[in-house]
């Protein structure tokens, strides 16, 4: 005589109901850790963009300044300047109208460095 598996009406054993339902849990819960990491990159990029446009904007106004196309001190504009494009001027050093610049700025406590460096053409 064969042995034949109790089924319930649906044609599931009773130990194995509900397994569809933690498999989809499951999903859901790697679908949302795959999102949010997604979007946590997405964020240090663009803050790292940020700060590099930051220290690009900063080397040029502090270029403008040294060759007297805008009027102002050189580090102090750079440092105005940085500060508007949501970054913290850290060095300023001249090499005559060549200027050279380094911004920081951080994501979620994690720091970000640029440089930057703009003058006349060589």
């Amino acid at each position: 005589m064969r042995h034949r598996a109790a089924r319930t009406a649906g044609g599931v054993r009773g130990s194995e109901r509900g397994a569809g339902a933690v498999l989809a849990v499951a999903l859901v819960a790697a679908v949302a850790l795959v999102a949010t990491a997604a979007v946590s990159l997405g964020a240090g990029l663009a803050a790292r963009q940020r700060v590099l446009a930051a220290a690009d904007a900063a080397a040029l106004a502090a270029a403008d300044a040294a060759s007297g196309a805008v009027a102002g001190d050189p580090c102090p504009l750079a440092a105005q300047v940085a500060a508007a494009g949501g970054a913290h001027l850290e060095t300023c050093a001249a090499d005559g109208l060549v200027l050279t610049v380094a911004v920081s700025g951080s994501v979620a406590g994690i720091p970000l460095s640029a440089r930057a460096t703009a003058g006349p053409p060589r």
